[in-house]
């Protein structure tokens, strides 16, 4: 059997396989894809607890527009299409959610506002957690997480966002309330937020008693402005398949319903080996690949192997974790240094750790060869000497699941 496997924005990788080797896939659900602006037009038309856009802008003194950055595939200029000549009337600026990560290129600028850049341009505002100056104490979450956020948002009239809902490893799903707790949060309250992360009830799909989603809810009641809330849901193919809008967590629940539709992916067992395909931009760096370890655990069996298949064009990413998973001689260590202190980036090295304690990490990326032992992660040149290795190890009666959306996809086990 010959499979085409995507790597890179454009490219893929061929690779052959026996047909005699118990061979699966899953990725994201099928789903009817509609026309995108009457998608997007029909949800802003009727926002969920919430004044109408028109009525929101109405008596807006100005407005600040929050959107992802190049790391998610949220279809900021698609919604930009349906509501830029309301926006126009008064004035209004963007801001770039980064979180923790790092500003975009000017390639990615265009990436994100697409023909729209041009226009707005002047008007963008790149969120740099670690900059203390531009932000501004809000108040403490009961969690005990302090509330600092960007001060053009502590000032703004009223807040716009703009995102994408999907599963998320930790936080159970991206969207909603995270456009502002990490996006554009100080880097200590990123930092006190995510330290919950090893808690086993932060995991995707996952909002009641996750406490990372939990404190981010109350951290966000520090903010006070009015908030008008656009969220997209995307299908494997990244085409927008729902749009909800209005209240900002009212607008994010019905998105994570939608969401489950297409990456809540049935499947009947687990496989010795799973192949977790990291598609662009997701595929950015390591510490954003990750996300592809992370699902495809779900499906692997004890002592099986995961492959993961990400460019990481970026390298490994933010070098924090990366230094933690260096200094620690056995994946215990990691997990106990962690428990003893924690610094944001720390979350991607348990994670890994973790799987390192029940099943091997293979990958192929475009990362230096020498730099992935250290971090526990096998490096191969290309897909088809990895399952060569892997074929070899397992042996002939091994199962096999190719997981083609492995960022987003997760896989629900007995569910078929």
């Amino acid at each position: 059997m010959k499979i085409d496997i995507p790597y890179d924005k454009d490219g893929k990788q061929s690779v052959e396989i026996s047909d005699e080797i118990n061979i699966s896939f899953l990725e994201a659900n099928d789903v009817e894809i509609k026309d995108t602006k009457e998608t997007i037009d029909a949800a802003i038309s009727n926002p969920i607890n919430s004044k109408s856009l028109k009525e929101f802008l109405k008596d807006a003194k100005d407005v600040l527009i929050i959107v992802n950055d190049a790391t998610r595939p949220t279809p900021t200029e698609k919604v930009l299409d349906s509501i830029y000549d309301e926006i126009s009337k008064v004035n209004f600026k963007f801001i770039i959610a980064t979180g923790a990560h790092r500003g975009p290129t000017e390639e990615e600028f265009v990436q994100i506002f697409g023909s729209y850049y041009e226009k707005v341009k002047e008007k963008i505002i790149v969120h740099d957690a670690r900059k203390p100056d531009e932000m501004v104490y809000l108040g403490d979450s009961s969690n005990g997480t302090q509330m600092y956020i960007h001060k053009a948002c502590a000032s703004a009239h009223k807040i716009m966002i703009i995102s994408s809902v999907e599963p998320h490893y930790f936080a159970g799903y991206t969207g909603g309330r995270k456009s502002i707790l990490p996006g554009i949060a100080g880097f200590d309250t990123i930092e006190q937020n995510h330290k919950l992360v090893l808690n086993p009830a932060a995991k995707a799909l996952a909002l009641e008693g996750n406490p990372i989603h939990e404190d981010m809810i109350d951290a966000i009641k520090t903010v006070k402005q009015e908030i008008f809330s656009i969220m997209t849901v995307l299908n494997k193919d990244h085409k927008i398949y729902a749009t909800t809008a209005g209240h900002i967590h009212d607008s994010f629940i019905q998105a994570t319903h939608r969401a489950n539709e297409v990456f809540a992916a049935p499947l009947k067992e687990k496989t010795d080996i799973v192949v977790s395909v990291v598609k662009f931009p997701q595929d950015i760096d390591l510490y954003q690949a990750q996300k592809g370890l992370e699902n495809a655990k779900l499906a692997l069996k004890n002592d099986g192997i995961i492959i993961l298949v990400a460019q990481c064009r970026d390298g490994i990413g933010p070098e924090i974790f990366a230094d933690l998973l260096r200094s620690c001689k056995t994946a215990e260590e990691t997990i106990e240094r962690i428990r003893e202190t924690y610094v944001l980036g720390y979350h991607k090295a348990g994670k890994i750790a973790e799987i390192d304690t029940w099943a091997q990490m293979w990958a192929v990326t475009d990362i230096d060869h020498a730099l992935l032992p250290d971090l526990f992660i096998t490096p191969f040149e290309s897909v088809q000497k990895a399952l060569d290795k892997a074929i070899e190890q397992k042996g002939k009666d091994t199962s096999i699941l190719f997981l083609m959306d492995g960022g987003l996809t997760v896989p629900l086990v007995g569910s078929n």
